[in-house]
């Protein structure tokens, strides 16, 4: 009789307890994939887009420093013209093919996210390049109830308009012959 008691009040309180769970987890991994489709051969494309250590052909970068070129474990320093830095990491390198990296530390009031990987892959398109830039990250604000400024949204939002920026500034540099 005893047990039967405790199966049942166990019954009445799982409900609640699953819905206080459901309601208390933290944030999830947001994703955004952007494509862009250059007039130009791949390996010209990749000749720009391949050099970890300048992202200089990115609108929103003033200046791009770092150490190692295109070997795994290298390490770049972007300062963006909005102000502020990021750390970013060279996680594997596939000449011709793709890259990826992370960012290992970004001022969340310069872009709102936290845990962030990029990869780019470069793919012949009939003479032109489709360049696809993916990148998976959590909202920069790691609790519940995040203020709107480091929401998922806002993280998304922001993501969405750098790779956007970026890809149209790799097109122009590379259709255009600008720097």
């Amino acid at each position: 009789m005893r047990h039967s008691s405790v199966l049942f009040a166990l019954a009445l309180i799982a409900p609640i307890f699953a819905a206080s769970l459901a309601e208390a987890h933290g944030p999830t991994r947001q994703k955004v994939t952007e494509t862009i489709v250059i007039d130009a051969p791949v390996d010209k494309v990749w000749a720009v887009l391949g050099n970890f250590q300048d992202m200089t052909w990115h609108p929103l970068i003033a200046k791009t420093e770092g150490k190692g070129g295109n070997s795994v474990n290298a390490t770049r320093v972007l300062t963006l013209k909005a102000g502020g830095i990021t750390d970013e990491l060279l996680t594997k390198y596939q000449d011709g093919k793709m890259m990826f990296y992370e960012i290992t530390k970004v001022d969340v009031k310069v872009l709102p996210v936290s845990n962030f990987s990029s990869r780019f892959t470069v793919e012949d398109q009939e003479g032109k390049t489709l360049v696809k830039w993916r990148t998976a990250f959590y909202r920069g604000y790691p609790n519940n109830d995040p203020p709107p400024e480091l929401s998922d949204e806002a993280a998304v939002k922001s993501v969405t308009a750098h790779i956007k920026a970026g890809l149209k500034g790799l097109k122009a540099k590379i259709e255009g012959g600008g720097s």
